[in-house]
């Protein structure tokens, strides 16, 4: 984890949604097995099971409060849960040993206003037993070199994001979860975010990213799907427009949705 704290629907009804993809390997990056969360007394979280294999971009999708943040806190540890398991790299979330494997980037953007880019990443390369090298590589791998020297409260939101994300990549984590990294940013540093993501995964890095925007599930190798604190599918982005009989995204994640109410009415 990082940061300062350590802190439009179909005419016909489809058919049927599987409610899990295919099982990944065995040596799944993230295993959650009936995961149930309470806040308030209330079920945020309602008995989800899911697995995500390693070296994958796996999109967390889904509106607003619907869980997707409290699902995130629950990976890296930080979330008591109610019941279920939640298992990272083989270990229990929030695991000593994780702490160096599992890298975490809130919404809000952790770094300190005080210091320059390179100073901020410096300084979390020394937690992780990092060189100043790694700091200078993460930084590139985020697109803000001609920036090093610049105080991050000099920067604009989307900068400030990318700051928080070298902070989290100059661990070289195992695992990496984004909430909403891409909020805020023009579709040019979108994309080029997205780019970023798929050359990490191909490095072997397994990468969670929600999002409430269905067009970044293009990016995506498989996406869950949650609304109201229940996984409503896990499967890839051509299994979801197939299974909907719909070409758009946001329109088959509509149709699942009312698949869903119209199976809970029964």
């Amino acid at each position: 984890m990082t940061g300062p704290a350590h802190e439009r629907a179909a005419t016909a009804a489809p058919p049927p949604l599987r409610q899990t993809a295919p099982q990944p390997p065995a040596d799944a990056t993230i295993d959650i097995r009936n995961l149930v969360v309470r806040r308030g007394g209330r079920e945020v979280l309602r008995d989800l099971t899911l697995r995500v294999g390693r070296g994958t971009i796996t999109g967390l999708l889904g509106p607003s409060g619907c869980g997707k943040t409290t699902l995130m806190r629950a990976i890296v540890g930080t979330q008591i849960v109610a019941s279920g398991s939640v298992t990272v790299l083989g270990l229990p979330a929030g695991s000593r040993p994780l702490r160096s494997r599992v890298g975490y980037v809130t919404q809000n953007p952790t770094v300190y206003l005080d210091l320059s880019v390179r100073d901020n990443v410096r300084y979390f390369a020394s937690l992780y037993g990092r060189s100043g090298q790694a700091a200078a590589e993460a930084i590139e791998a985020v697109g803000l070199t001609a920036h090093t020297d610049q105080l991050t409260r000099d920067l604009s939101g989307g900068e400030l994001s990318r700051v928080s994300l070298a902070c989290a990549l100059v661990a070289k984590p195992d695992l990496l979860v984004l909430d909403e990294p891409t909020v805020g940013l023009d579709p040019v540093l979108r994309a080029e975010l997205w780019g970023r993501f798929a050359d990490l995964a191909a490095d072997g890095v397994t990468l969670l990213v929600s999002s409430h925007v269905m067009d970044e599930a293009e990016h995506c190798g498989e996406l869950l799907l949650m609304r109201e604190g229940l996984l409503l599918a896990q499967l890839t982005p051509a299994q979801l427009r197939e299974e909907t009989h719909e070409s758009s995204l946001e329109h088959a994640f509509l149709s699942l949705i009312r698949a869903h109410e119209s199976e809970a009415a029964r």
